[in-house]
């Protein structure tokens, strides 16, 4: 009595080894799969995945269906049996089809004439928001109001495709936009005017002082600088110096400066110098 449950135990651990478990190869999520098993019997089968965790009793030798809701998260997934032992199986699960961008640019404004100052990224999804990391090709374009600017082809390396592009000429918008098949994004940078190119000053002797202002201020390409730039007004009367910072307002920026005697007033914006001019004592 004793061998025969020997035997019966020896053949009980033979059949739960003999189990196997054949998961599928080139899963999809969204996809319905399925799972198959080797012998005979009941058993528990237990799924573990991403955004996943089930358990149900199955028949050994039949198929086990996966529904395309149950596999939607793509990553690792694993499928266990358990009879008397128990039998595991690793598998993959990839993203779908691209259904989204996800497009992030820096900075959202831009002074012009400036290299590798626009960055952008972006990254593709499936439908279940799953990051697809095989490789896809993301048309980057950068256009005007009257023109296309730029435009890079970049193949996406795990998961991320990305640029850097110099900025235009001219002050104003400017729209970025990354395409991926079907599927585009959008994304407005303000492109404004550089440092001031050069500065021209004007003064005249009034009964409370000298007002001085500049000229139309503008970059190198001739764009207006923005309101709010801040230029300095610097008057020298011998040993004393006096400065008086006023923002530009309309392409032009104003001061006055209380001073009787002769003196040398000089503007400056940044690194920019301005030209020199004498006004004499009242």
């Amino acid at each position: 009595m004793g061998l025969l449950a020997a035997l019966l135990s020896l053949a009980g651990v033979s059949l739960a080894q003999d189990i196997e478990v054949r998961v599928p190869s080139g899963a999809v999520a969204g996809q319905a799969a399925s799972i198959s098993t080797t012998g005979s019997g009941s058993a528990t089968f237990y799924l573990e995945g991403p955004s996943i965790a089930l358990k149900r009793d199955v028949q050994l030798g039949q198929e086990i269906q996966l529904s395309a809701r149950q596999i939607e998260g793509a990553g690792r997934y694993v499928a266990t049996i358990c009879a008397s032992s128990c039998s595991s199986s690793v598998f993959f699960v990839a993203a779908g089809k691209p259904s989204s961008l996800t497009f992030l640019v820096h900075p959202s404004r831009a002074p012009v004439g400036q290299a590798d100052t626009i960055s952008g990224v972006a990254f593709p999804f499936d439908e279940f928001g799953n990051l697809i990391f095989t490789p896809e090709t993301v048309q980057f374009q950068i256009s005007s109001k009257d023109s296309n600017l730029a435009s890079h082809s970049v193949q996406t390396q795990n998961g991320v495709a990305w640029f850097r592009s110099s900025s235009g000429k001219s002050a104003g918008a400017v729209q970025i936009a990354a395409s991926l098949n079907d599927v585009q994004a959008r994304r407005v940078v303000q492109q404004v005017a550089s440092d001031p190119c050069r500065l021209q000053i004007k003064a005249q002797r009034t009964p409370k002082g000298v007002e001085v202002q500049t000229d139309p201020v503008r970059d190198c390409a001739g764009n207006p600088v923005p309101d709010g730039t801040i230029v300095t007004f610097t008057a020298k009367n011998g040993d004393e110096i006096s400065t008086v910072d006023a923002p530009i307002k309309q392409d032009v920026a104003r001061a006055r400066i209380a001073a009787k005697g002769p003196i040398v007033i000089s503007a400056a914006s940044g690194v920019v110098m301005g030209n020199e001019i004498r006004v004499g004592g009242q």
